[in-house]
């Protein structure tokens, strides 16, 4: 036992240390993957439930209730999942200080609930399947995790939040032994964490089950779905301890399986006795499985004389009772009882249950029940106070209640099977002598007297023509006199929203503050300049900016070219050019090339002879070809056409040499690069084709290579022109080995990724650059009519173009219209505004006035309002389309909305931001995509929603990738030696054949066939070969492959159209073979995975340069370790030309950490290389002599440089001087060696694409920021990394040097997947991660394979699991949903826009489009009238805690609570906080106090926002960390006074929302609520007489709770709910209502178990992050957001406090508002460009703006400060100065002493100083921190 002990505490101490992340579990984690819901802990979460009466009484079907009502909700999510209960566990589901007697109850639900779900699953949820183990360790169930394929697993961890002495159970049950219960406890959470230690050292992730949380509601077609919100540990870690835990497994929970178990020899009912009962029951007819149930369990209590008659006659009428009563009439009150019959009556259904739990576990019961077709009921098998009360009233109340006669006559039939027929009798004979009276009804209260709230009136011109069927009573009373009162008495309007959007411009500015802004924003357009220089286009040539005019009548381009055609005077089109745009002036051009004619073909045939002759010096073949691609890839397109077929000609003829040379015998092995060749050989001869300036005489010459090569025939076009070639071709053909024999195998083997990709393209006048294809014309078409459309296409498709040509479209239309492009990350943001810099230029006639500009939080470029095309992000986008100050200008400007990545409407945070944009959009949308799982379905809501707002959608889809994508998984060798990257492999596209690079063909990750084929699931032509030929294999009579599908059939040339109808017509027949069991699919899908099974791990790699013969140490791999296993990874990717790649890694912390790894690598291998090479020493020698004799030749130089302090050396030289030395420099071979550089070899950089002085540039720009060494230092090395925590310079330093080809290893998380311009050769996911989920696979793989750079993209997996390779591959994508989008807030937000506005049209037509969607109901017009009762009380909500006046008038802190929509519902605890007058009384102390309100302030904070709750296992180590560490973990309670207001705010809260339920049930809902939710099974009576009632005692329906779930009610529940939770948890079916919507916050303890994480408070006290990440478990990555956003809730509020006030200096525009982090990075940007502009740092803040609050007051009447230059108007003055003097000071003025304005005054002044010393404090400690 010692041992076990010794485990258990080692155990626990190991899942302690484990990392968890808390996960959106479908949107952000599990998708639609399969996973599994551990049985015991299902039911021990749901057994804990406090609603759950199995102590007073046994409310069994509100167990199963719970149970169905779990496992509805994830199901509603979309959740794929299976059950699993394992028999070892069945004590585990027992909750804590759970008596003895009691246990049996939870026993005997546990098998009533695995029987009923394992009866009723198939019929109601096919896919939910139902399983039973013995134990991890069964065999059985080991096979069924791979056959299954299941993602991870959901289970229990066994903690328990609640202090022992705070537990209910135990408080109720003191006998109990304290020291036994935490013995049980510990044996609980060592059998659940033992499991879980299982599962993880198999790979499996586990989430927690006790963590779960359902957040916002989401809505699809028909259903209503949560988000889920859980822990995750990730099974990513291995455990160190010894693997004796894994072996004791099974003792420890055989062990557990002994404790409290029933142990009832005389209950061994057998198979034939059970038989015997079942046929005397069917001749009393009776014939339900419940009855069968109850009958035996009661025979075998009476054989074994275990309880006296009248139990059993109790239990049986008790059971008739339950037949032929309604479900709401069973509402009973528990009679009282003395101890001693309680513990009888206990004891008896302890024994009941025991009896009853050994049957169904018997295995002969699922058979005779099976055989017998009986209807399982035994979900209501018994109701403990039903039981009670028949019991109580036998013994006490006889000759007082009433039976039907139907009970009666049933009772007869039951005692005649049980012997009971004498009991009967006598029960029957004292019935005869009693009156027919009926005893009063038990009712407990009526519920329409509970929770009622009276209704305060409302009315709005708006809303009210909304609000019309919403019938309630409302009081004819005046608005309550609020508390708030006695604090502020002003009920001022809010006008914070007359500020303009850039108030910064609102003061007078001196000439030289305008002269540094301007300065300023030169600064940030050099940099973004420089950023669009690195930007290409899709044909790999950077982009060149067309100046844009405003087109004639704001036509088309289309419409210009066509009027240009039918011009031919040249002079006329030169004069007409402003107005006619860019496109005449293209036609002038081609007009003029026309007219000089030869002179220009002259001239660039001599060009490219020029040329040519360089080309023929260079004497290595391959570097020719690339110099010979990238000469004809830079021509312009005039040049071209002259050119071309000679140019490609010449290419031929490299090619064909460098084939010659390639075929030759070697001893090495490069068949792969032969191959390659040959590939490029026939498509080169393809592309001669269609080249234009083909002559016959290349036309012949090309033939005579076809036939020499023996590559299927091609068809030149007739020609008559005729040129001699300007080189001598000496093609020596006769030396030409033949390619292939069979044409269709080589160019489906080798040729796919060469294939012509057009896809019925054609030329369109309105795209100049390529051609578009059929989907893509269409696009245009419908841009072209202004409709909005939907565009659903893979990356690379060809997506981005149909942006900027719709931005293209808005600018030629006049110089006002506005398109605003809204992106999910600042890094494409910032992408997209370069590109617009790099494509367009345009002159306007006003000033401020600017084609495009930048809006997120963190900064801006350009004027926001002044620009054509503006570039955001959600959140500001929404800000600026609710910002009243827009209503009447710029909202009435936009024309078009472009959401790009529409897919991030899915995501658990910023969703449902995405969702009120297009809900409000008031103009036609381009909602772009690559990854929507549900196309059709999210476009039928998105049509709905643009018809209402009176615009037409039409979705565009297109599946098909310009460059495929070629999967890989890695196996490191064994041992690894590193003297130097090798030599790139000329022409190979593809990974194959490379040592521990395992091809995955996609088929071959089918393994499980229950998921299907995924839509997406794309083969190119090899991969249909490769699938023909294993089906061809495996055919057989009853699965034959049709002739037809024969690559035989194939053209002779085959295109990548034709590959696209073979993919189809192959996949078709897999999938048909997939869904029959006799089919060969399994053996095709076998043969295809042998690559991945047959690779296995090299014994040793050495990797050099070929000329480098050195041998370093060679060196062990672990391959589970991503910092060893990553360089010899990426040398194979050199190896095969595979670079430049982008490795994908999910924690931030692992990429900076790879980056360091292999940046180290290199560097001690060039350290040893050049501590042994000779020839480096030689020439570090020969280089200082080079100095020596330079400094010999020039010493005046030297010592005039010295003399002048000056590191420039051409001081004091003369002009000749400096020529000669150039020419000197120039000749010599160490003029350019650095001995300090990274060596060639030992780093990944391409020096040649970037120059040197843009490197020091960036270089020095990165170094004055302060960034760390390493991080710059690997930028020399070529390598770079991104995340969302780097330096913002550095990230655009990254990207830009990455674009253009300088970096060519990028480590970095998710945010180069999104959209972001970074295309690359390779994808690599670096390891595993609970977010590399199907639609992050797919969003980052698309990254490889770079339009215009590569044909072919290679995706690699790095040490992750194959099974998980084949889930990503193999995975539908997740369907993209909706949230319920009218938040309070956001009503709020829209009240306040329609009354600053002015009731503007726009405003009017918001709010109007909004409250008309069709599909905001999407369940029908019952869900439409829940949706606008929802409305009308968040109204009343908003009424009644003074946001909101009766004429619908935002009132009060209505603005700081509309800032603060993105912490909804913290925001309404902090109104009610200020409202009730605590910061008032808090804040009082700021001057002499200070310390202590500012930490008391900081809990308060704490508690209301950036809430995370702790892991319930947290508590288990207080001692062993969490004392050991500065950090608190658990935050401390609130102050008293503090936690009365919000408990007071949710109990109104719960008044208002009671209401709301009870008038929506009065008007809507009139079916009973007797379904079970999951399973559909309906409960109790059909038909109920509620006249003449089964038992007088039952509960009339007219007292029976009606807006509770009468589930629920069964445990004595009424219509009065203690909390929102309670209420949102057990209210009725038919009822929307979601926790996360309304305004409240559980308060801790009072109102939830689970502390919250003390994260902010701690850093506030201590700063140190080290201890977050350790005691906390806040990731290190993670902290510097966290603070970031709590920084930003501070700013927020201080702004609001002083536009609130009206404090000049405090007005900055929320726009404008970023937390400490963001605004340090901000500071450090505008003070470097000050310095670069040669001014002072103008830097200004809301910091800045606070520091003098002490001495600022409020403006009171009559002394409103005039600001020079205002933009506000004299009328806003007036209408501003008015409101003052109308404040309302409250109803109650009269009851309190009045206090004066000062008073008044100096209680905000205080508040505000006391959060703006709390900003300043705490951000200081935040930059410090992270300086």
């Amino acid at each position: 036992m010692a041992d076990q002990a010794g485990n258990y505490y080692e155990l626990l101490d190991w899942y302690g240390k484990l990392s968890t992340r808390r996960v959106d579990l479908v949107g952000d984690y599990a998708g639609q993957e399969l996973f599994i819901v551990e049985g015991d802990g299902l039911l021990l979460r749901c057994f804990d439930d406090p609603d759950l009466d199995f102590h007073d009484g046994f409310q069994l079907l509100h167990a199963v209730y719970a149970v169905e009502h779990f496992l509805q909700g994830l199901l509603q999510r979309k959740c794929v999942f299976h059950i699993v209960f394992f028999n070892v566990h069945k004590n585990l589901c027992v909750p804590r200080a759970t008596p003895s007697p009691m246990r049996n109850k939870y026993l005997l639900a546990r098998a009533v609930i695995m029987r009923h779900l394992m009866v009723h699953m198939p019929t109601a949820h096919p896919a939910i399947k139902v399983f039973t183990f013995d134990s991890v360790l069964d065999q059985a169930f080991q096979d069924y995790l791979i056959a299954s394929g299941v993602y991870f697993i959901m289970t229990h961890d066994g903690a328990n939040p609640v202090p022992l002495d705070k537990d209910p159970r135990f408080m109720k049950n003191q006998d109990l032994d304290p020291e036994s219960v935490e013995d049980e406890e510990l044996q609980r959470r060592a059998t659940y964490r033992t499991a879980i230690f299982h599962f993880i050292n198999h790979g499996y992730n586990v989430a927690l089950i006790d963590g779960l949380e359902w957040m916002d509601t989401k809505y699809t077609n028909k259903l209503k779905e949560q988000q889920v919100m859980t822990m995750v540990v990730e099974g990513t870690r291995r455990s160190n301890i010894a693997p004796t835990i894994d072996g004791t497994l099974f003792a420890l929970q055989s062990d557990d399986q002994q404790i409290n178990e029933s142990n009832h020899a005389e209950n061994d009912f057998s198979e034939g006795d059970v038989d015997l009962l079942f046929k005397e029951a069917t001749k009393e007819g009776i014939v339900t499985e419940r009855m069968l149930l109850a009958l035996a369990a009661l025979r075998a209590i009476q054989k074994h004389h275990l309880a006296d008659k009248r139990w059993v006659m109790a239990t049986l009428i008790h059971l008739l009772l339950i037949m032929e009563s309604n479900l709401s009439s069973r509402q009973i009150e528990m009679p009282a009882i003395n101890l001693r019959k309680q513990r009888e009556l206990d004891r008896f259904l302890a024994t009941f249950a025991g009896a009853a739990t050994k049957l169904l576990q018997a295995p002969f019961w699922t058979k005779i029940c099976t055989t017998s077709s009986l209807t399982c009921d035994i979900s209501d098998l018994v109701d403990g106070r039903l039981f009670c009360k028949v019991w109580f009233e036998l013994e006490h109340d006889l000759e007082r209640w009433h039976l039907d006669p139907r009970i009666l006559s049933k009772l007869q039939r039951f005692a005649t099977v049980l012997s009971l027929s004498d009991e009967v009798d006598r029960f029957l004979a004292v019935r005869s002598d009693l009156s027919d009276a009926r005893s009063p009804s038990t009712a407990i209260i009526s519920p329409a007297t509970l929770n009622a709230v009276s209704i305060l009136p409302f009315s709005h011109t708006v809303f009210d023509k909304h609000l019309k069927s919403i019938n309630i009573s409302v009081q004819p009373q005046k608005d309550p006199p609020g508390r708030s009162a006695r604090v502020f008495r002003e009920l001022s309007h809010w006008h914070n929203a007359k500020k303009r959007l850039d108030p910064k411009a609102s003061h007078a500015l001196s000439d030289r503050d305008k002269q540094r802004a301007l300065r300023r924003n030169q600064f940030f357009m050099a940099e973004m300049a420089g950023y669009a220089a690195s930007l290409t286009g899709v044909t790999g040539k950077l982009l060149e900016p067309e100046l844009i005019t405003v087109s004639e009548a704001g036509k088309a381009p289309k419409d210009a070219i066509e009027r240009t055609k039918e011009n031919n005077d040249i002079t006329k089109q030169r004069k007409g050019q402003a107005s006619k745009g860019t496109s005449n002036a293209k036609a002038i051009i081609a007009a003029n090339v026309a007219a000089k004619g030869g002179g220009v073909a002259d001239k660039t045939m001599a060009a490219w002879k020029t040329v040519r002759t360089n080309l023929d010096a260079e004497r290595q073949l391959q570097s020719r070809y690339r110099k010979t691609r990238n000469y004809l890839r830079d021509l312009s397109s005039e040049k071209r056409a002259i050119v071309e077929a000679e140019v490609e000609y010449y290419a031929l003829v490299t090619l064909l040499k460098i084939y010659r040379l390639f075929c030759k015998p070697t001893e090495i092995n490069i068949q792969h690069q032969i191959d390659g060749i040959s590939a490029l050989l026939f498509s080169t001869i393809r592309e001669l084709t269609v080249a234009r300036g083909l002559t016959k005489t290349i036309i012949n010459q090309v033939k005579a290579v076809v036939q020499a090569l023996k590559v299927p025939g091609v068809d030149f076009p007739p020609t008559e022109a005729d040129r001699k070639l300007s080189f001598d071709s000496d093609l020596r053909l006769n030396e030409v080995k033949a390619i292939a024999s069979s044409h269709a195998d080589f160019q489906l083997q080798h040729c796919g990724p060469y294939m012509d990709r057009n896809l019925d393209s054609a030329p369109d006048p309105r795209v100049s650059n390529f051609h578009p294809d059929g989907w893509q014309r269409k696009v245009l078409d419908e841009l072209d009519a202004d409709r909005s459309i939907f565009v659903v296409a893979p990356t690379s498709a060809g997506k981005t173009f149909i942006s900027f040509y719709a931005m293209e479209k808005i600018l030629r239309r006049n110089d006002d219209s506005v398109l605003v492009y809204v992106a999910p990350t600042k890094a494409l943001v910032n992408q997209i505004g370069a590109e617009i810099q790099a494509r367009f230029k345009k002159t306007y006639r006003h000033a401020g006035r600017s084609v495009w500009a930048i809006h997120t939080r963190d900064y801006r470029i350009n004027n926001p309002s002044g620009c054509q095309i503006l570039v955001t992000v959600p959140h500001i986008l929404q800000i600026m389309l609710l910002s009243p100050s827009n209503a009447k200008s710029w909202c009435r400007k936009v024309k078009c909305i472009i959401f790009d990545e529409i897919h991030c409407i899915g995501q658990a945070e910023d969703g449902v931001v995405w969702e009120q944009l297009l809900l409000l959009a008031p103009c036609p949308i381009i909602a772009l995509s690559a990854t929507v799982g549900n196309p059709d379905q999210f476009n039928s809501w998105l049509t709905s929603t643009q018809q209402s707002s009176g615009f037409d959608l039409t979705m565009i889809t297109h599946q098909h990738r310009y460059s495929d994508l070629r999967k890989f998984l890695y196996k490191p060798p064994k041992r690894f030696t590193f003297n130097g990257l090798p030599e790139p492999a000329f022409a190979t596209l593809g990974l194959d054949g490379v040592d521990g690079l395992a091809f995955l063909h996609p088929v071959a990750s089918l393994v499980n066939k229950s998921r299907g084929m995924p839509q997406d699931l794309s083969l190119e032509a090899r991969d249909c070969l490769l699938l023909w030929q294993a089906m061809t294999r495996h055919q057989n009579k009853a699965f034959p492959v049709d002739e037809n599908l024969s690559p035989r059939r194939l053209p002779q040339v085959i295109r990548k159209a034709h590959i696209i109808e073979w993919e189809k017509q192959l996949k078709a027949l897999l999938r048909s073979w997939m869904a029959q069991e006799q089919s060969p699919f399994d053996k095709v899908v076998e043969e295809l995975g042998k690559p991945i099974q047959d690779t296995t791990r090299s014994r040793s790699f050495k990797s050099s340069p070929e000329e480098v013969s050195m041998t370093t140490e060679e060196t062990q791999i672990d391959a589970n370790d991503l910092y060893q296993t990553t360089l010899p990874l990426l040398c194979k990717l050199q190896e095969r030309d595979a670079l430049p790649a982008i490795l994908f890694n999910y924690d931030r912390g692992k990429c900076e950490g790879i980056c360091k790894a292999v940046m180290q690598q290199l560097k001690d291998a060039e350290s040893a290389m050049k501590a042994s090479s000779p020839a480096w020493k030689s020439k570090v020698k020969g280089y200082e002599q080079y100095l020596k004799n330079k400094s010999k030749q020039n010493p005046k130089k030297v010592i005039a440089s010295r003399k002048k302090g000056k590191a420039n050396d051409d001081e004091g030289m003369s002009k000749a001087e400096k020529i000669q030395d150039a020419a000197n420099e120039e000749v010599n071979p160490y003029a350019n060696f650095d001995p300090n550089a990274a060596v060639d070899g030992f780093h990944f950089a391409n020096v040649a694409k970037a120059e040197a002085a843009e490197l020091a540039a960036i270089h020095r720009e990165l170094d004055r920021r302060g960034l760390q060494p390493w991080l710059t230092e690997s930028l020399t090395r070529g390598i770079g990394v991104h995340h969302a925590g780097m330096n913002r310079k550095y990230r655009q330093a990254v990207e830009m040097l990455f674009r253009k080809g300088f970096l060519r290893v990028v480590i970095a998380t998710g945010t180069l997947a999104l959209g972001i311009n970074m295309p690359c050769a390779t994808v690599v996911f670096s390891g595993d991660s609970v977010f590399l989920t199907a639609l992050n696979f797919r969003q980052a793989a698309g990254r490889a394979g770079r339009r215009g750079f590569d044909l072919l993209g290679n995706v690699v997996f790095q040490n992750i699991a194959t099974a998980k390779v084949c889930r990503l591959l193999s995975s539908r994508l997740p369907d993209l949903t909706g949230h319920f989008p009218v938040t309070t807030t956001l009503i709020l937000r829209l009240f306040t826009l329609l009354h600053e506005s002015g009731y503007s049209k726009y405003a009017v037509d918001a709010v109007n489009s909004l409250l008309s969607q069709p599909r905001l109901y999407l369940d029908g017009p019952a869900f439409k009238d829940q949706v606008l009762h929802h409305l009308r009380f968040s109204i009343e909500y908003l009424r009644r805690h003074d946001l909101l006046s009766a004429e619908g008038v935002p009132l009060n802190f209505a603005g700081l609570t509309s800032h603060l929509y993105y912490t909804e519902n913290s925001s309404f605890t902090l109104n009610a906080l200020i409202k009730e007058g605590y910061f008032h009384e808090l804040c009082s102390e700021i001057d002499t106090a200070e310390s202590r309100v500012l930490r008391t302030l900081m809990v308060v904070l704490a508690h209301l926002f950036g809430r995370r709750p702790c892991r319930h296992s947290d508590q288990e180590y207080i001692e062993e960390i969490v004392k050991r560490s500065p950090s608190v973990v658990f935050l401390p309670s609130l102050p008293a006074s503090a936690s009365r207001i919000l408990q007071e705010h949710n109990k109104q809260t719960l008044e208002i929302f009671t209401t709301y339920v009870r008038t929506f049930v009065d008007q809507h809902i009139h079916a009973p609520d007797h379904t079970l939710p999951l399973t559909g099974l309906s409960v109790g009576a059909h038909s109920y007489n509620e006249d003449n009632p089964p038992a007088s005692f039952l509960t009339p329906l007219c007292s029976a709770p009606t807006i509770r779930s009468p589930f629920v009610a069964l445990s004595g529940h009424t219509d009065t709910f203690t909390s929102i939770p309670s209420l949102c948890r057990t209210v009725r079916s038919g009822v929307f209502l979601e926790e996360s919507v309304i305004p409240h916050l559980d308060i801790y303890p009072d109102e939830t178990e689970t502390p919250l994480n003390a994260y902010l408070y701690d850093f506030y006290m201590h700063g140190d992050i080290s201890a977050l990440e350790r005691a906390n478990g806040i990731r290190k990555s993670d902290v510097w957001f966290a603070l970031n956003d709590f920084s930003l809730v501070l700013a927020t509020i201080v702004t609001s406090l002083g536009n609130y006030m009206k404090i000049p200096e405090g007005e900055v525009d929320m726009e404008d508002l970023v937390g400490g982090g963001d605004e340090g990075n901000n500071k450090d940007e505008e003070a470097f460009a000050a310095v670069d502009s040669g001014y002072g740092s103008a830097a200004s803040s809301v910091q800045d703006l606070v520091a003098s609050v002490s001495s600022t007051s409020l403006n009171t009447k009559g002394k409103k400060k005039k600001v020079e230059e205002s933009w506000e108007t004299e009328a806003d003055a007036e209408e501003e100065e008015a409101a003052w003097d109308e404040s309302d000071w409250g109803e109650d003025s009269e009851e309190e002493e009045p206090k004066t304005v000062q008073e008044m005054e100096k209680g905000f002044v205080n508040i505000y100083k006391a959060f703006s010393k709390l900003k300043k404090e705490f951000d200081e400690k935040f930059r410090k921190m992270f300086a």
